[in-house]
């Protein structure tokens, strides 16, 4: 969910009526943004000024920089759901079932490629989704109106970035970065405070941390679209989390060498001094790229922080989708209910909502909660509220305590009451349809209701009959993948990624293997092992890099020598190799230091056992 921007506020923050001052800033943006939207949609009299209302709704974030970086994806993926909706419209308006097939298929090709992707970019493949349900299920009946439908949705949209963007600009909205610069340096000082605790070498302390560094991986993003030196900070912040990264498994390294003999004891402590010189460089990496963020400057040296992705998950879960929604689409047909277009578009939305979400199940049981809320509210502004009129400015006057009260809770540091409440706000403009003249129907009003609710109703059927991927098997796959990439690591199968960005990869897939069971705590047996498939991955890359310097020369008979033991797994015959690299390099006169020491560093990686405390503190 969205970082709640009062986090970088100052210890003791104005405070009114409980809530502080820039929650209440940030309602009555939100309030200002959707009556500009509305305003103008009733003055140009678009077909769908709902629409730009809902815009609003959905780019309801607390600062700048997160609220436009989500209207571009809006736009991107608005444009591509209208092309998409034409194409099906023209190809299939005809076919009846085949045209609620392609549907289906397409509602799980947008689930996949969601699944691919993180942050806004998952939601930008969703609203692919949704635009498709919302344009042509709707007029399913009249496919020659779809194209109009399109055009009109799109411009609504327009219309409501537009408003975002005036009000946030005009009310001087926050900046993100000081937010995430922030959480960045008390990730920071956790690593630090971990590496000189007792839990330093702790599997499941180490994960949770990797976990919090790559859950910040979406948000950067929103960096660019803050400001002209944007960009900029989006790469400090980047290189500050891959190097902490980095620092973490150095550490990790360090804590796992092997107990010194009176044989190894060079050995082990020319590892352990290259160790400590590593993680304070890296250490000082970190810094200055935080600096780099403050002041809106160039990190010193720019990595990418590639995010892993999981085909068979994110198949596994497109083809759930699918077939969720042609059963849905199938119930319909039978029942021969009129009217239903409303209803079947919704379940597109829940399903493509739900899909960038870690459980999708516990997303749906909050729309369950939220729709029927979402349909007293609506119902409540109409018939009491408004009763009849149809002035704007009573209008403005009605939605200020639903739209300013559901941004509060929204602004809550709660994920779940904050994921309740942004989706209250949304169903309850979809319900509400704020049109010029407003409609009064109450027979109108009862089916969009009735519908709504059954949306929410069918969709959790149909997962309770065709469960989504258990957080259990989504482990079972992760470390499954994290195993099979370990073994192929000799085989030269993995990207071409500097080590450092390697590690970061694999931060992630900790990250996805850790809020697999959402809430739930991890089993410590499983984190343990996804931890040394981390450590040993990170271990072998840094081996690789350092070996393949050495490849042409007179150490590169050591070099290979030290690749084959590396292909073995074992603990000793890497340690061995170590021990005759060092003897190669001081009879040709040469320095292989690094080499030597991440060499060792790996025998303690693959050794039999390792207990938790071993190892010098660097």
């Amino acid at each position: 969910m969205p970082v709640n921007a009062t986090s970088a506020a100052a210890p003791r923050p104005l405070v009114f009526a409980g809530v502080p001052a820039s929650s209440w800033a940030f309602a009555l943006r939100v309030w200002l943004a959707m009556l500009l939207a509305l305003y103008v949609s009733f003055w140009l009299e678009l077909d769908s000024p709902s629409s730009s209302a809902l815009t609003v709704a959905v780019l309801a974030l607390p600062t700048r920089g997160q609220g436009m970086e989500k209207a571009g994806y809006r736009l991107l993926a608005t444009a591509i759901g209208v092309a998409a909706s034409i194409a099906i419209a023209g190809l299939f308006s005809q076919t009846d079932g085949l045209l609620l097939a392609v549907l289906g298929i397409w509602v799980g090709l947008c689930v996949y490629v969601a699944g691919m992707l993180d942050g806004n970019r998952a939601y930008a493949a969703a609203l692919c989704c949704i635009t498709v349900a919302l344009v042509d299920i709707q007029q399913i009946d009249t496919p020659l109106q779809v194209f109009p439908a399109g055009v009109a949705r799109g411009a609504a949209i327009g219309i409501g970035v537009l408003a975002v963007a005036l009000v946030n600009e005009f009310l001087a909205a926050p900046n993100y970065h000081p937010v995430l610069a922030s959480r960045i340096e008390a990730l920071y000082h956790r690593a630090a405070d971990l590496a000189q605790g007792a839990e330093r070498a702790s599997a499941p302390a180490a994960a949770s941390l990797l976990h919090d560094i790559a859950a910040l991986r979406p948000e950067i993003a929103s960096l660019a679209t803050e400001s002209s030196i944007g960009t900029a900070r989006t790469e400090a912040a980047r290189a500050a989390l891959v190097d902490l990264v980095s620092a973490l498994s150095l550490g990790r390294m360090l804590a796992a060498l092997p107990a010194a003999t009176p044989d190894t004891a060079g050995l082990m402590a020319m590892s352990r001094s290259w160790l400590q010189t590593e993680i304070g460089r890296k250490n000082a990496q970190v810094r200055s790229s935080l600096d780099a963020l403050r002041e809106g400057t160039r990190p010193s040296h720019a990595w990418r922080a590639p995010l892993y992705r999981s085909r068979r998950i994110a198949a596994e879960t497109g083809a759930r989708a699918a077939i969720s929604f042609t059963l849905i689409a199938v119930f319909f047909v039978l029942t021969g209910w009129p009217s239903t277009e409303l209803c079947l578009s919704l379940v597109a939305v829940i399903i493509g909502l739900g899909s960038t979400t870690p459980a999708p199940r516990s997303f749906t049981l909050v729309t369950l909660t939220a729709m029927p809320i979402a349909c007293a509210l609506a119902g409540m502004l109409k018939y009491l509220v408004f009763n009849g009129v149809s002035e704007f400015q009573l209008l403005a006057i009605g939605l200020a305590p639903v739209v300013i009260g559901l941004a509060l809770l929204i602004s809550l540091p709660n994920p779940t009451l904050s994921s309740l409440g942004r989706l209250v706000l949304v169903f309850t403009i979809a319900v509400l349809v704020p049109t010029n003249p407003q409609s009064y129907d109450p027979e109108v009003f009862l089916v969009t209701s009735l519908f709504a609710c059954l949306s929410a109703v069918l969709v959790f059927a149909a997962q309770m009959l065709l469960p989504p991927l258990s957080g259990d098997r989504r482990v079972r796959l992760l470390l499954g993948e994290a195993r099979r990439e370990l073994d192929h690591l000799d085989r030269g199968r993995t990207r071409h990624l500097a080590p450092e960005e390697a590690a970061f990869r694999d931060a992630a897939r900790i990250e996805q293997i850790l809020t697999a069971n959402g809430a739930l705590p991890l089993d410590g047996q499983i984190t343990a092992k996804a931890m040394r498939c981390f450590g040993q991955a990170e271990a072998l890359r840094r081996c690789r890099a350092e070996l393949d310097r050495l490849r042409l020369g007179p150490l590169a008979e050591a070099a290979q020598d030290a690749r084959e033991a590396l292909a073995q797994r074992n603990g000793g015959a890497i340690l061995a190799s170590a021990d005759v690299l060092r003897e190669a390099a001081v009879r040709s006169n040469l320095s292989a230091n690094s080499a030597i020491a991440i060499l060792i560093a790996a025998s303690g990686a693959f050794a039999p056992s390792q207990p938790e405390n071993r190892g010098e503190r660097p």
